[in-house]
């Protein structure tokens, strides 16, 4: 089991999705970014360090969100979301073919990677929300 971040980003009353590049595993699935936790990495700094390199905007980590657990068949994901801030920084794409800011009537508008698809009940959670 691989234990990896997930950063469930709100601005403006709109949540971040990021599609997954062409030639990566899940290529073309949309996603709440973030990244593998790297040894004696706390998650909240995997999510920063990953939203640095991928997007090149800083962010605050807020809170635990929650988990999702998914067998790919050939790996089994453990995907800890967070509630994460957008700080400043532009945002650029490195690993991702496109990012979009979703409303919620948007949300179930992309193909979501299958272990993203139980944290959408977060994003639903934050744009409750004030």
């Amino acid at each position: 089991m691989i234990t990896v971040t997930a950063a469930v980003l709100k601005k403006n009353n709109r949540i971040f999705a990021a599609k997954r590049k062409a030639g990566k595993h899940l290529e073309g699935m949309w996603e709440f970014p973030g990244g593998k936790i790297e040894l004696e990495e706390s998650p909240e700094a995997c999510l920063s360090r990953e939203l640095k390199e991928e997007f090149g905007i800083e962010t605050r980590v807020g809170r635990y969100l929650g988990e999702s657990v998914y067998d790919y068949g050939q790996i089994i994901i453990r995907l800890l979301a967070y509630h994460v801030t957008h700080v400043s920084g532009e945002f650029g794409l490195k690993d991702h073919d496109e990012l979009r800011w979703l409303s919620r009537a948007e949300l179930n508008d992309v193909e979501w990677a299958p272990a993203d698809v139980p944290l959408l009940q977060f994003a639903y959670s934050l744009l409750e929300e004030n």
